[in-house]
């Protein structure tokens, strides 16, 4: 039986329980940025890291050696969320495993004010995406698009020679969404944010891509 008075027991038990809470304070500290480097982990060994990343430096890819006895048939789609024309200039193109190639997509703003967009990629065949190298590519950054303004931009890329021999096509398919929607444009619905692209991304990256 506890002989210590009530208010000294009372500061007693607030002191062991501000410790407590301290404690846990600074574990959920910790463990937030030890999310930094497993995020980072499990992107590198999933693939999805390489979405909105530069893959391969120009000077790399010039190194590579072209593989002229193959032909890789590169489709390309192009979807968008949000008040936007987005398209290919091309539908589709032969190319040579290591050989250096640009292609365009024309994306417009459809309405009377400046948007804020990210491009998101994926592949089909889903094994391709480690060996389909962007060198340049407008889904590296977010793009600014002033009202009713028209943007030609180029993806660089280059075939990695060691693609599976079985793999003779590949679709590269972007999804470009609106960032931070008005709420009057967004008929009662959540406005998209950077936060959801990232994990549009995912969801895009685990989804077989069908060409439209």
């Amino acid at each position: 039986m506890s002989t210590q008075p009530p208010a000294q027991a009372d500061r007693s038990f607030n002191r062991s329980m501000l410790i407590k809470l301290f404690i846990v304070a600074l574990m959920m500290f910790g463990f937030g940025f030890a999310l930094i480097p497993m995020y980072r982990a499990i992107c590198e060994i999933t693939g999805i890291n390489n979405l909105v990343q530069r893959d391969a430096t120009a000077r790399e890819a010039k190194n590579t050696q072209v593989d002229m006895s193959r032909t890789i048939s590169i489709e390309f789609d192009a979807n968008a969320r949000g008040p936007l024309g987005f398209k290919p200039e091309q539908r589709s193109l032969d190319v040579h495993p290591g050989e250096v190639t640009t292609v365009l997509y024309e994306v417009s703003n459809e309405q009377a004010r400046t948007i804020q967009a990210q491009a998101i990629p994926s592949y089909a065949p889903k094994q391709a995406t480690e060996y389909f190298k962007k060198i340049e590519c407008f889904c590296f950054t977010q793009q600014t698009l002033t009202a009713n303004e028209t943007k030609r931009m180029p993806v660089v890329f280059v075939v990695d020679p060691k693609l599976p021999k079985d793999v003779k096509t590949i679709t590269l398919s972007y999804t470009f969404f609106e960032l931070n929607t008005p709420a009057a444009a967004t008929t009662g619905s959540a406005a998209p944010t950077a936060d959801t692209v990232t994990g549009a991304a995912k969801s895009v990256a685990a989804t077989a891509v069908n060409p439209a």
